[in-house]
Order: C-alpha cells, then structure tokens, then sequence
C-alpha cells in the first residue's frame, strides 16, 4: 500500500471515530460497534480494535464523570458482575464451538427485537430471572465476539428508564470492560508504534465528540432517544450479519 493511501485511510478512519463516537456520547453505545466495519478495512481489524477500544475507554470514562450522578450504581454493579462472568464462558466456547452459526442466531434475534420495540406497542414483562440470563448472555457474547452491546441494551432500556441514567450507568460499564479487553490486546501484541501513534491522534478528537454528543444529548426527548436506540440495534444487528 502506498503511502499517500495508507495516509488517507488513517484520515478516513479518524472521521469514522469522531461520528462513530458522537453516536456513543449520544446513547451510551453502539459507537464502536457501528465504527469496526469501516475500520477494519480502513486499518486493519486488529488496528481497528486496538485503536477504537483504546480510544472508548477515554470517551466512555468522561462520560461517566460528568454524569456521575446519573449512574445507576446498583444496576451497574449487577451488570458489570454477570457479564464478566459471561465473558469468561464466552472466550471458553469461542475455543470449543463452531461461531458462525452462534453469531448468525444472535444476529437474528437482535433485529427481532429492535423491530418488536420500534412496532409492536404491547411490551412483554419478562420475569427477574431471564432478565438475569439476558445480561449474562450479553457477557458470553461480548467474549465470543466483542459484540455483546445489542443484547445489554434490550435489559438496559427495562431497567434503566431514564435517558440520563441509562446513558450514564452504561458508560461506566463499558469503561470497566474495555479496560479489561485494553489489557488483552497488549498481551497479544496489537499495539505496535503505528497503532499507539493512531490512538494518540484519535484520543484528541473524544473531546470534540463528547461536546457534540452531548448538545445533541441534551436536545432530544425520552421517546426520540428510544427511537434512537431502538434504530441502532437494528443496525447493529444488520452489521453482525455482514
């Protein structure tokens, strides 16, 4: 690759950070998720996680910070406990099972759900226990595929209702999270001098993001912000299937 097109990839790729990070400040997730399939073609896909994990941990941590108040601490305890738990059964099975199948599955059920939330008004009640199971699934998921984010967040808009706490609650967790996976990526060698360079770089653009995505935050209401995240699961569920 020459070197005038690896230098317009990296500019690509800083503008598909900064918007990607935008939408994370906006709802709490789905920015790293919604940036990988550019990056990787942009970087690399160990750069691209490298970078764009790295780079989450400071947005997610400023986020937290300032809406300290918002943080649901009970909920984001419970949380952060089951999916670490999950994560650990999640690497174990990525080890063991064909994941194909398992991501397709998880794929489908994700669009399932964000249409039903987007269409269907009846909301079904569904007991402690499997809510319990959905967020320790979220954690296996999270292990196999980095892509646990869509099944948290249909427990987190039941448990969390507000807009603030759900955004708020969910920062922390990610911050916990990615600073376990950030640890990961060092043991395996993903940080070379380029991709600690291109973290360096985007690291200063978290501050434009988190300005812009919390204007944006600020402007919209309850209902629109569930518009919001009910439409970026349906999107994340699409890009798990590609």
């Amino acid at each position: 690759m020459e070197e005038r097109e690896i230098l317009t990839n990296q500019v690509l790729f800083i503008a598909v950070v900064i918007l990607s990070n935008i939408v994370q400040v906006l709802t709490g997730f789905a920015g790293t998720m919604l940036a990988m399939p550019a990056s990787m073609q942009l970087i690399g896909i160990n750069e691209a996680k490298a970078v764009l994990n790295a780079g989450s941990i400071i947005l997610v941590t400023t986020v937290a910070i300032q809406n300290y108040k918002y943080i649901n601490k009970k909920e984001a305890t419970k949380i952060t406990v089951l999916m670490l738990l999950g994560m650990g059964v999640g690497v174990y099975l990525l080890q063991i099972m064909p994941t194909g199948i398992l991501l397709n599955i998880y794929a489908y059920f994700v669009i399932f759900i964000s249409l039903k939330k987007m269409f269907i008004k009846n909301e079904l009640h569904l007991s402690n226990l499997i809510m319990i199971l959905i967020v320790f699934l979220a954690g296996i998921v999270h292990g196999m595929f980095v892509s646990g984010g869509s099944l948290l967040v249909i427990y987190a808009v039941t448990a969390l209702k507000d807009k603030d706490e759900f955004r708020a609650t969910l920062a922390v967790i990610w911050a916990i999270l990615s600073s376990i996976l950030f640890t990961t990526h060092i043991q395996q060698g993903f940080f070379t001098p380029e991709v600690w360079t291109l973290t360096l770089i985007t690291t200063f653009t978290v501050f434009l993001s988190v300005k812009i995505g919390n204007k944006l935050h600020d402007k919209i209401n309850q209902q629109t912000f569930l518009k919001i995240v009910y439409v970026l699961l349906f999107l994340s569920g699409l890009l798990l299937i590609l």
